[in-house]
């Protein structure tokens, strides 16, 4: 699949949701979306970035913009995550990182030496028409929400 352009609509996809059932992109037509991708469940940088979307929720609703959470991790990890936290959208379990790939975020890391394959922190915003306005790629976490916000703000 060709990788996502700024600008393009972004093609529809389904994945399992926390609070049953499936998500579509189609799901959130007529209003903005934040898409953030995050390495795993409950470790303390996703916990932070998770937290940081919620806590700005309110913020998000008035300038017309939903937020969705997704990883690899397991629906029922999600769930975990979700009741934990206290999250008021749903994440989203792409076990077989086909959105993942779809929005080019799988990349090789290494942890003590060791290399692997893992989701690299990133966020999408898309607007009302579905296409792809911003990214954010290699998210540091601290003021990453924030500087979200103003973005969907902004269009």
């Amino acid at each position: 699949m060709a990788k996502l352009k700024l600008g393009n609509k972004v093609p529809d996809f389904s994945l399992p949701r926390t609070g049953g059932g499936t998500w579509s992109l189609k799901d959130s037509a007529g209003s903005k979306l934040v898409l953030y991708f995050y390495p795993r469940d409950m470790t303390s940088g996703c916990t932070r970035e998770s937290q940081d979307f919620r806590d700005l929720v309110p913020a998000f609703r008035r300038a017309r913009t939903a937020i969705v959470g997704i990883s690899r991790d397991s629906l029922a990890s999600h769930e975990r995550f979700v009741a934990k936290e206290s999250l008021p959208f749903a994440l989203l379990a792409d076990t077989e990182e086909k959105v993942c790939r779809m929005f080019d975020v799988i990349r090789q890391k290494s942890l003590y030496g060791r290399k692997y394959l893992g989701v690299e922190r990133s966020t999408f915003l898309v607007d009302e028409a579905g296409r792809l306005q911003q990214e954010w790629r290699n998210v540091k976490v601290p003021g990453h929400a924030e500087a979200v916000l103003e973005a969907a703000q902004r269009q």
